[in-house]
């Protein structure tokens, strides 16, 4: 039996679904275009994952089409091929093992960011309360074996921000739960936006860090239902 007294076929089978809903937040939230962007979770105590299928609009996302995966990358489950981004999440998972869910996206602002190589610097109090400082840069890597994966890892590891964004690609957040991961790329792209209009308007200056260390603790420990 595993999380919540569940067997782990039932907990793929709710994992499938919880994964299919959920990526209906990229399109909803402009995070996509076209079948770009991808959602997964780590099952706990399985040493598997759940993850989009290449290629397949999102509009004909089903928990059914939904892949499962070992933590090497290989599908266990039939149906169809997973997604091309398949090796770097099970590199993350494999890697950082308090990590239960993690989402790419190529959002236009963040990846503006992304494309010039640039940390989004923490300047408005969101940013501190969710991301505990500026959102980092990662190094560029080619599509298709662990290297986006290594290079998520060695960014993201002692950083307290959950979303890197990738030299030239996009953007990878990482989440206790994969519905904290999706929570961390739609405020990705939120704060990214409100950077770049500061940024037009004039010259932001960083949050001190004793404020944004108060910030974000104030946000971890009494914000919302406990």
């Amino acid at each position: 039996m595993g999380a919540n007294g569940l067997t782990s076929t039932e907990m793929v089978a709710e994992l499938r679904e919880i994964v299919s809903d959920l990526h209906a937040e990229l399109p909803r939230n402009g995070l996509v275009a076209w079948t770009s962007g991808n959602v997964s979770a780590r099952v706990p105590g399985a040493n598997l994952m759940v993850i989009k299928p290449s290629g397949i609009g999102y509009d004909d996302l089903t928990p059914e089409s939904m892949v499962v995966c070992d933590l090497d990358g290989n599908p266990v489950s039939d149906g169809y091929t997973p997604s091309s981004d398949t090796a770097t999440h099970a590199y993350i998972y494999r890697h950082m093992p308090e990590v239960g869910g993690v989402v790419h996206t190529h959002s236009t602002y963040a990846t503006a960011w992304a494309a010039l190589g640039e940390p989004i610097p923490c300047v408005i109090t969101a940013m501190a309360d969710e991301f505990g400082g500026e959102i980092p840069v990662g190094p560029f890597a080619l599509i298709g074996s662990d290297e986006i994966g290594r290079g998520v890892v060695a960014t993201l590891s002692g950083h307290r921000s959950p979303a890197v964004l990738m030299r030239s690609h996009g953007v990878f957040t990482i989440g206790p739960a994969v519905r904290d991961a999706v929570k961390a790329a739609i405020m990705c792209e939120d704060v990214a936006h409100t950077v770049h209009a500061a940024r037009l308007l004039g010259h932001p200056e960083p949050l001190p860090q004793d404020q944004v260390d108060a910030l974000h603790k104030r946000y971890k420990e009494h914000y919302g239902q406990h």
